[in-house]
């Protein structure tokens, strides 16, 4: 087994910390330095857009570990100093404020940013949703406003419109899709995803690309529609997707693309390994490049990227999996679902507001979506790969 003389982290995430944790699990006893963009120790993203934001959570309960048990890990932590360039054959990374920091394995685990709509930086009133501090902004906005607008009609738009109706305030979810998340979950769950906004109070603006703000004197006044309709709102929040931090590798020579293109082990160059959002690696089970936006994936790449740098040769091949809490349901995905995949429930009933459905691609399950059915859904993911259970209700 090698052992590498220093590895520097370069993100200190989700993953950033799991690659660090998983090295000295597996016995690594070299110098760890983890560099951090934000002036925060590592914490865990999905509260952000729940507990965090509705304020049942303070911010150091999102903390992934107390400051004390991350002394044990017997890493430095350089924090609030992003990364500006790599030079791979040094391994050295340069840092905005002029650092430059050198190790034989360097991990790029810097995550996503968020997309943003023309016209919206300086305006007030219009946050986006990354980071610990992009929360504490928009609470501080919600905590004193009336109407809000959820530009995004993903994942994290519909946990933000969900936390800020559960607040009190009046809520509008624009985006492209005919229901939320139907280009991932498909007809059923997405209607009934919509449903359960409409029924709780939110209003849906669906189906009508967002084209740009209005605003008066430097504060946004409403979202503006292509079919020319404009909603009010003292709020916006535009969380229509993510891309992944990679401007600073530019000119590096690690390949970009849509991520950082690593190979099954995710090694993206020769001493160089990425995790966590940012990470496109080969998947070999599935024989795809592959790059997962999710808690679940950023804690077991981070391991991967560990056993890799201490010469494990075994590839990376997740089941992927994520979950998301909006009012009184708990959504669990397994696998990989698809809007055009042949959907059954084959447990529960959508009317009880309680199923697992099955997604088949030519015959072959390919996912497994849970709606306040965890366990059951876990069991039948390991049907994913096998030939399509006869039965079940489309």
């Amino acid at each position: 087994m090698s052992t590498p003389d220093g590895v520097l982290v370069v993100g200190a995430s989700a993953a950033g910390l799991s690659t660090a944790e998983a090295l000295r699990r597996k016995g690594y006893r070299g110098p760890i330095t983890v560099l951090g963009a934000e002036r925060h120790l590592p914490y865990d993203r999905p509260p952000l857009s729940k507990q965090v934001l509705a304020g049942t959570w303070t911010p150091d309960r999102a903390r992934l570990r107390p400051p004390d048990v991350l002394s044990t890990l017997d890493a430095t932590f350089v924090l609030g100093d992003a990364a500006v360039s790599l030079d791979v054959p040094a391994r050295t990374v340069r840092t905005a404020s002029g650092q430059e920091l050198t190790a034989e394995a360097v991990v790029v685990a810097t995550g996503l940013r968020a997309r943003t709509l023309p016209g919206q930086d300086g305006l007030a009133g219009v946050h986006v949703l990354r980071t610990l501090d992009d929360t504490l902004a928009l609470r501080e906005d919600l905590l004193v406003c009336s109407r809000v607008v959820v530009v995004g009609d993903g994942v994290l738009g519909t946990e933000i419109a969900a936390t800020a109706r559960m607040m009190g305030l009046a809520v509008t979810i624009a985006g492209p899709q005919r229901a939320p998340l139907a280009h991932q979950f498909g007809a059923l769950p997405a209607r009934l995803l919509a449903d359960l906004h409409t029924s709780n109070g939110v209003g849906l603006r669906l189906g009508s690309g967002v084209t740009g703000l209005s605003s008066h004197e430097g504060r946004v006044t409403g979202v503006c529609l292509e079919t020319g309709e404009v909603l009010p709102a003292d709020v916006v929040v535009v969380a229509f997707g993510a891309a992944p931090a990679v401007e600073w590798l530019a000119g590096s020579g690690v390949p970009r693309d849509n991520g950082i293109v690593c190979d099954s082990q995710c090694r993206a160059a020769d001493g160089v390994y990425a995790a966590g959002d940012v990470a496109r690696w080969h998947h070999e089970a599935l024989d795809v490049l592959m790059r997962l936006e999710n808690r679940t994936n950023a804690a077991e790449q981070g391991v991967a990227v560990a056993g890799a740098i201490l010469g494990e040769t075994k590839p990376y091949t997740p089941v992927p999996y994520f979950w998301t809490d909006q009012f009184d349901v708990k959504i669990q995905v397994h696998g990989v679902l698809g809007a055009d995949a042949e959907v059954s429930v084959v447990d529960g009933d959508p009317a009880g507001n309680r199923f697992v459905a099955t997604y088949r691609q030519d015959g072959v399950v390919t996912g497994v979506l849970g709606w306040n059915m965890a366990k059951q859904a876990r069991l039948l993911r390991q049907e994913i790969g096998r030939p399509a259970l006869v039965g079940g209700k489309s």
